[in-house]
């Protein structure tokens, strides 16, 4: 009932927008069209739940990193736990680690095609042209790894005329920051050329009192992205893009006190180096019909490493020696190619084929020191193949009325093999689609109705003492049932989407944990298990308000609820019970003001409620508000601006355990990441040429 009156409040305080905006001097919003899905299709117009953040918009309400602006977002958190976001979940569903075993992601993440499932490292928003998240079940578009959606980052693409831009920033907490881009023609002008590099350090916000530094969870962020956009003839375009990336950071984030002051005598490191490419072929030499080819390939060495007694030998004193460390080499290496073929008609029967092929292997090296010996070692292979068909009709059943149907059938093979003589060769067979009826009521104004399937491969889990039981888990299949309404109103002066989903999981993957001997931590291991089912009901309402030029405003509400249903743990029964990292409700409210003699600025509040840490214990976060600020001058050729994250220095947290972590008894306790703290600096760019 909670959750009805809050869809209520939404609808009607939306409404009530309406006439407010009439009785202003409105400017017109721009029309956003989303690429990201088989067909581009104009925002107001799309039968799903979509949140586009354009560059410029990242710009002013980020900083460095596209975990930044995630609270821009209704219904999408993350799990913390790594120095930076990669862990995503979409109304309520996704993975909260990948500490052993083989990446099964349920947020699909793209920048510029390339799937960056699970290791995100390189999502910086330096010459970010756009953002979009897709909520809900894809199972036409992409398939097994977008259970709970898609996010899809795509950088700037070339232009047709010269251009030298440079950017500079610093801040407290040893900020420094520098970027170039470059941009220009080849030949006759039928070629052009983008170049954007950008360097990121910063101490990070934690002090090490044992060490003595400040840098231990600090970061050292390099990018380098080239692309080429080549109009071979009038029928055919390629479009290239050549990434490198570097992330060197620290890891040095958990306390025994859960303090930001930490007393580790081996910091551990998060660090991505990733070297990945992309080519797009658009092809029209077919009369009525395009061609599109993607071929992507990703490289990427991983080092992942922590102190796991978060101590030291003076810290622990007469309750040691206690010391443990543990390292995880990874390599992942990916290719992809799609085919697909759309027709071009506008009116009648319109429709999209293709075919999809996805080829990743990982390789980790797993190791565990304890008291200075050698504890643990595991070293492992994983390879998986994923094979996909898919096609969507789309047909006009009467004026205004267009039906929309979709199927997907994806074969995944793998196989797995380690140290310990363990192996297996699972293989799923998965289908996935939707069925939607859209209503377009005018170019403004349309609404829908859509069942959508989704579909989640299965896995393995892995830990010398698990017991059989435990040791596989089946794929997971998502039902969802979802309506909604856009609008443009007042002349374009204001933009709103709202919908309200139900989504029901079926032998629902459960991440969890398991201590084999609740007297020695290092038989802790997280695990995935089948749930009997779950079901993840809410709703999202987005408006944008540009009464005048100058003035621009934004409301964004992720209402959520996601529960267990029917699923028992060993120890404890969780039917009812809120499945972790799904918050009751999210909120992000934004004003923006450009002056006409330059001046401009930009204030956000995001809020977001409690959620719990995990499915195996009963803590929870504080529901918490952030404010964050940006205020500058833009002229012709340069912009200065000073900026503030988290102004009013919110404690909030971000991911949580409930474990024994101290000598002599460890007895379970709870312990928190905390979010940053607040934060201030400045920006300046300069246009060269």
């Amino acid at each position: 009932m909670k959750l009805l009156l809050r869809c209520v409040f939404t609808l009607a305080l939306a409404g009530s927008l309406v006439p407010l905006v009439a009785q202003a001097e409105p400017d017109t919003l721009s029309e956003v069209v989303i690429s990201s899905t088989l067909r581009d299709t104009p925002l107001n117009q799309l039968p799903a739940s979509v949140t586009v953040l354009s560059g410029q918009v990242m710009d002013a309400a980020g900083n460095s990193h596209f975990g930044d602006v995630l609270d821009l977002v209704p219904n999408l958190n993350f799990a913390g736990g790594t120095s930076r976001p990669r862990y995503l979940q979409l109304r309520g569903i996704g993975e909260l680690d990948q500490y052993e075993g083989a990446p099964n992601p349920s947020v699909g993440f793209l920048i510029d095609g390339i799937d960056f499932s699970g290791i995100a490292m390189p999502a910086a928003l330096f010459d970010t042209a756009r953002a979009e998240v897709l909520r809900g079940p894809q199972g036409t578009l992409l398939g097994a790894n977008a259970l709970a959606g898609l996010v899809s980052i795509t950088s700037q693409a070339p232009t047709d005329r010269a251009q030298l831009q440079a950017q500079l920033e610093a801040g407290d907490y040893g900020v420094r920051g520098a970027g170039v881009i470059a941009n220009d023609t080849l030949g006759a002008g039928d070629a052009a050329w983008r170049i954007a590099a950008h360097v990121y350090k910063g101490d990070g916000f934690r002090h090490n009192l044992f060490l003595n530094r400040k840098d231990t969870n600090g970061f050292d962020e390099d990018l380098v992205r080239g692309k080429l956009r080549w109009s071979v003839n009038s029928q055919l375009q390629a479009d290239l893009t050549l990434l490198w990336s570097s992330t060197d950071n620290g890891y040095d984030a958990w306390t025994i006190d859960n303090t930001r002051l930490t007393q580790s005598d081996r910091p551990g490191r998060d660090v991505q180096r990733t070297r990945a490419a992309a080519l797009k072929l658009d092809w029209t030499g077919i009369d009525g019909v395009r061609l599109l080819g993607t071929s992507t390939v990703a490289d990427s060495t991983i080092r992942y490493s922590f102190d796991g007694d978060w101590g030291n030998a003076p810290f622990w004193g007469i309750n040691g020696p206690y010391d443990f460390y543990e390292r995880t080499l990874r390599t992942r290496r990916t290719w992809s190619q799609e085919v697909r073929a759309a027709s071009t008609n506008t009116q009648g029967l319109r429709w999209v084929a293709g075919v999809y092929a996805l080829h990743l292997t990982e390789g980790n090296d797993l190791l565990d020191l304890y008291n200075g010996e050698v504890y643990r070692t595991l070293v492992s292979d994983y390879a998986a193949t994923n094979l996909a068909l898919y096609g969507q009709a789309d047909l006009d059943v009467a004026p205004q009325w267009l039906l929309s149907a979709g199927l997907r059938a994806e074969r995944r093979a793998a196989r797995y093999s380690d140290s310990n003589a363990l192996g297996f060769k699972p293989a799923d067979t998965m289908m996935g689609g939707h069925l939607t009826l859209t209503r377009s009521f005018d170019d403004n104004r349309s609404a829908y109705a859509s069942l959508n399937r989704g579909y989640k491969a299965g896995g393995f889990n892995l830990g010398a003492a698990l017991p059989p039981s435990l040791r596989r888990f089946g794929p997971e299949a998502l039902w969802n049932l979802e309506t909604g309404y856009k609008a443009r109103w007042a002349d374009g002066a204001i933009e709103t989407q709202t919908s309200l989903f139900y989504m029901r999981r079926q032998e629902q993957q459960v991440s969890s944990s398991y201590q084999a001997d609740p007297t020695d931590p290092l038989t802790f291991v997280f695990i995935t298990a089948n749930a009997a089912k779950g079901e993840n009901y809410g709703a999202e309402s987005q408006w944008t308000w540009q009464p005048q030029r100058a003035w621009r405003f934004g409301v964004n509400v992720g209402l959520l609820r996601a529960r267990y249903i029917d699923y028992t743990r060993a120890d404890m029964s969780l039917s009812g019970r809120d499945q972790p990292h799904a918050p009751h409700w999210q909120f992000s409210v934004s004003a923006d003001w450009q002056g006409s003699t330059g001046l401009y600025a930009r204030a956000d509040v995001n809020g977001k409620d409690a959620f719990y840490f995990s499915a195996g214990d009963d803590q929870r976060t504080s529901a918490y508000a952030l404010v964050n600020l940006r205020a500058g001058y833009r002229a012709e050729r340069w912009s200065v601006n000073a900026w503030a994250r988290n102004l009013l220095d919110q404690r909030y947290v971000t991911r949580g355990f409930y474990f024994g972590n101290e000598p002599p008894d460890f007895a379970p306790k709870r312990y928190v990441d905390n979010g940053d703290p607040r934060q201030a600096g400045i920006s300046a760019s300069f246009v060269v040429y």
